[in-house]
């Protein structure tokens, strides 16, 4: 029987278990979006998973959902990324940076006074929309949404090649590989939504159309990156962000058939409605699995006992944990060791220093 601790063929990786670090924004990079060297121990802490997926990473200076994200759309950017590969890598780990477009989840005031950019401009629910800030005095908090204006064609063909450009650059600062976040309301998935997305051309209507967006950057990343080191980020049912789709079903299993047909790495399953005690996975993993052959990372809301029987099943090939490791950089020892788990301190999740990052104890009492 498949266990969370067997190896994994991932693409043309060979992972050691399936044991996935999930994308944890964390808000800690200098404020120019350049990785610091406190990233890159926090990352090497925790490389004994199977497999890092990064924090969500920035690839335009027009998405910008959490301040103090990090990003790779200049060089600057390209050179804080390989300090963290390297330091990865000299500890035995594989990372994948994910590629993030916040779209209309952002504000003019992390924008410098520009208006986000959306598929649409639908602004009637901004108070669903997350959008984080850190303050003058060190707190970081919710700020509000501003509104949204609508992508002109252009403006779409050169998001796309934005991402392009990210992948070019993740490549270049030496990581394994690339996931597109294509779900939680950002950009992507506001194209994928029929209540975000609300154009008549040929980025909106039927759901071919609406993965066209998803699609293009998917074919731009390609050039960049073999398909064996690109992943894909869904969450087919998320309230976050409130990017509904009345219809999820037949446009994921539509959308799980492309992204099988283009060969990527994995498909990250991400059950966000779990995090409010409202699980989706096995009506997700019923959707996605009879249309993707692939490998699929189950991830939100998962403990190791609950894991353990996705992976058994094949339902699921990997499970990605996050806020265990946030509080256990050695979580894939303490998962063979059945426990104990530090507890986190959702007080550090985001911005700040050192506490609550790099100083959670391991078994041997180590931090």
């Amino acid at each position: 029987m498949t266990s969370l601790l067997d190896p994994v063929r991932l693409g043309d990786l060979t992972l050691p278990n399936r044991i996935a670090m999930s994308p944890l924004t964390r808000s800690r990079s200098g404020s120019d979006g350049v990785p610091t060297a406190d990233n890159a121990v926090y990352y090497a802490q925790r490389a004994s998973a199977g497999l890092l997926v990064s924090e969500a990473t920035n690839v335009s200076r027009n998405s910008a959902a959490f301040e103090l994200a990090p990003g790779l759309y200049n060089e600057a950017q390209v050179l804080g990324w390989r300090r963290v590969a390297e330091s990865v890598h000299a500890a035995g780990g594989t990372l994948f940076v994910q590629l993030w477009h916040s779209g209309r989840a952002s504000s003019y005031a992390l924008l410098d006074g520009r208006e986000p950019l959306a598929p649409s401009a639908v602004n009637d629910d901004l108070h669903l929309v997350q959008v984080y800030g850190a303050l003058a005095n060190g707190f970081y908090t919710r700020i509000a949404a501003s509104p949204a204006r609508a992508m002109t064609p252009a403006e779409i063909h050169f998001a796309i090649e934005e991402f392009r450009t990210a992948a070019r650059h993740a490549m270049q600062a030496g990581v394994d590989g690339v996931e597109i976040h294509a779900g939680n309301g950002y950009l992507p998935h506001q194209f994928l939504s029929p209540h975000t997305n609300r154009r008549d051309d040929q980025f909106g209507g039927s759901p071919a159309n609406r993965a066209r967006f998803l699609n293009l950057v998917l074919r731009a990343v390609l050039d960049e990156v073999p398909a064996g080191r690109v992943g894909v980020r869904i969450s087919p049912y998320a309230g976050y962000n409130n990017a509904p789709d009345p219809d999820a079903d037949a446009t994921y299993a539509y959308l799980a058939r492309l992204l099988g047909e283009a060969g990527v790495a994995y498909l990250h399953a991400a059950d966000t409605n779990a995090w409010g005690g409202a699980p989706d996975m096995a009506r997700m993993l019923a959707v996605l699995r009879p249309n993707f052959g692939g490998t699929i990372i189950a991830n939100g809301g998962l403990t190791p006992e609950s894991a353990a029987p996705l992976v058994a099943s094949g339902m699921a090939n990997m499970a990605s944990f996050g806020r265990q490791f946030i509080a256990n950089p050695d979580l894939v020892e303490r998962i063979r060791s059945g426990g104990p788990y530090n507890a986190p301190d959702p007080f550090t999740f985001y911005g700040g220093g050192q506490r609550g990052y790099l100083d959670y104890a391991t078994l041997d009492g180590r931090s």
